[in-house]
């Protein structure tokens, strides 16, 4: 008999909010193909699927050679039914003191790469008719930050990105959405200090954190069946800092 597991391809998944969504899909019974920047990072990605799926290296600044690595996981006869853009960095700086450097890797790890995996995966979606394309955002692609004009560009980008690819593939039964989560405790907030966290916590109406577990549910939601009719939506997941 055809084994009909579904296989997800998850983008920074060895830690933080990759992790969190990995580990809920291998729950709902989804294989899972993490990817990480280093060797250490698939070993701990390795480590926590076991037999549920497997970790490999993924250089998303490196965007030519991520078609290469999908075709690599397709020559394994693992089949992508669900994409989980995941991964990103931030380099932050004020635009006047922002190196050209800074500007482009950003923009090509959370936006370019956005365009090498999903059209990487697309084709194989579209033959079976099927198949789901999420990406973790940002609030800040829809508020803006002082200090992250790279970061919020590309995570604005992303909007576009979605709604046009969303309508282009919704004949095919592809769902494609975001999901742009507010301050989550990760250690992308590390560097805040005390003024800074009670600055941001200050504006959140639910006086907490949201948990990466939280932002996994919700990637569990628009993965299922249930979210059949969902397609280019953006969730916000940010205890009512922004509506």
């Amino acid at each position: 008999m055809k084994n009909l597991k579904k296989t997800a391809l998850v983008t920074g998944a060895n830690k933080g909010i990759g992790k969190a969504i990995a580990i809920k899909l291998i729950e709902q019974g989804i294989k899972v193909i993490g990817t990480s920047t280093t060797k250490y990072g698939v070993q701990v990605i390795n480590t926590y699927l076991k037999k549920n799926g497997f970790g490999l290296i993924l250089d998303l600044k490196d965007t030519h050679s991520i078609s290469e690595k999908i075709k690599e996981i397709y020559k394994k006869e693992c089949s992508i039914d669900i994409l989980i853009n995941n991964a990103g960095a931030k380099s932050d700086k004020l635009l006047i003191n922002m190196s050209n450097e800074a500007w482009e890797d950003i923009i090509k790890i959370n936006l370019t790469s956005i365009f090498y995996t999903s059209k990487a995966v697309i084709r194989s979606m579209i033959k079976k008719k099927e198949g789901r394309i999420i990406t973790i955002s940002s609030i800040i692609g829809y508020t803006g930050n002082k200090g992250q004009i790279n970061y919020s560009s590309a995570k604005a980008g992303l909007i576009g990105f979605h709604k046009t690819l969303a309508l282009e593939v919704a004949s095919k039964g592809i769902t494609v959405n975001i999901i742009a989560p507010g301050l989550i405790q990760t250690e992308f907030i590390k560097d805040l200090n005390i003024f800074q966290y009670k600055n941001y916590l200050s504006k959140i109406p639910m006086k907490r954190l949201g948990t990466v577990e939280e932002i996994a549910d919700a990637v569990i939601f628009l993965s299922s069946k249930k979210a059949s009719y969902i397609t280019g939506q953006t969730l916000h997941i940010n205890g009512g800092m922004y509506m």
